[in-house]
């Protein structure tokens, strides 16, 4: 199993990334702030305009450092990625099965079972927790619903489909989202999910995270061997992670939003770290992405035992973990893509 390494971010708008020797240097108006030795790094992310030195981008290449640019408020821009890994075999059957809708509905089916499972168990989880302080009557029919959902997912005919049974169910899902807010509720609410340019605190922690697990999925896609712009449920976009969205849709609930209730409920981020533009627009300070970076890294450390492997192990290597299982599936050596169903 893959040994979890640390994610270098950067927040700093006007800093400049360079490389020294097998050192990451992040220098700020000609000054250096810090060096970071490569071996040390599985990824560095930064959030900016400045950018990094050729030297660098290279070498993170070499290295198979997954180096990626955000904007200051989150948005992917773009990212570096060396020569192609992997069996070319394996990729030539990803490439042939995403090419044919018909022979992507299995999976993409897979991917939308285990996010509608995962949401389900959130729910259930907050109701087993919390039952003194929330409407466990109306959880509990939403909890019935996305378990109906899965079902019907599993008689879906087509993409479209299955992505019509996905919108319905992820609605429900969000309609009880705002009832696990249990502190700071003023501050924090959720009535919808809303994005490009996100419009209030929740919305806007949760399209940081997104990103971050983006980021994160996309690189274990690659060390598995596999292409993470080609996918089977989002369809092929120019510069777009497909098959790392893919993913994504499983862990979103269970890790994402979790993760975003936590901080909100234990207070670790607070409603002076936002900012509200005149357009509507709700950004975060380097404050409030800072606590949630370092947040994000503590809870990618967490242990769990992973439902189908029976291994235990880290938060941040449960994506590994299911690429490992997406590219079993697509060498024949598994009969189907196990999701994660975590409960």
């Amino acid at each position: 199993m893959k040994t979890l390494l640390n994610t270098l971010y950067v927040t700093l708008p006007d800093a400049y990334l360079a490389l020294d020797g097998e050192n990451v240097v992040v220098q700020q108006k000609q000054e250096t702030l810090l060096r970071v030795p490569l071996h040390n790094l599985e990824g560095i992310v930064t959030f900016g305009y400045t950018g990094a030195s050729p030297a660098l981008m290279g070498g993170c290449a070499e290295r198979g450092i997954a180096l990626t640019f955000l904007t200051a408020h989150g948005r992917f821009l773009a990212r570096v990625s060396g020569s192609v890994q992997g069996n070319v075999l394996l990729r030539k059957t990803q490439y042939r099965l995403s090419d044919n809708e018909q022979d992507s509905l299995p999976l993409a089916k897979n991917f939308i079972i285990g996010k509608l499972f995962n949401a389900r168990w959130v729910v259930e989880r907050a109701v087993r927790d919390h039952a003194a302080r929330l409407n466990t009557e109306k959880l509990k029919q939403v909890s019935s619903l996305l378990a109906k959902s899965i079902l019907s997912v599993q008689s879906a005919q087509t993409l479209e489909e299955l992505r019509g049974i996905e919108g319905v169910a992820a609605t429900r899902y969000f309609s009880v989202l705002d009832d696990l807010i249990l502190q700071q509720k003023e501050q924090f609410f959720f009535h919808g999910r809303n994005r490009r340019p996100p419009t209030d605190n929740v919305n806007a922690m949760a399209s940081f995270v997104y990103a971050l697990l983006a980021h994160d999925t996309s690189a274990a896609l690659e060390s598995a061997g596999l292409d993470p712009y080609v996918g089977f449920l989002h369809r092929d976009r120019p510069g777009r992670v497909s098959l790392a969205l893919d993913l994504v849709e499983e862990l979103r609930t269970v890790l994402a939003d979790r993760f975003v209730l936590t901080l909100i409920n234990t207070k670790q981020v607070s409603p002076d770290g936002f900012i509200q533009k005149e357009n509507g627009a709700v950004l975060m300070d380097d404050s409030c992405r800072k606590a949630i970076l370092n947040a994000w890294q503590k809870k990618k450390q967490e242990t769990i035992t992973h439902p189908l492997l029976g291994e235990k192990m880290d938060w941040g290597l449960v994506p590994y973990a299911q690429a490992m299982l997406l590219a079993r599936f697509l060498r024949g050596d598994l009969d189907t893509y196990p999701p994660f169903l975590w409960k």
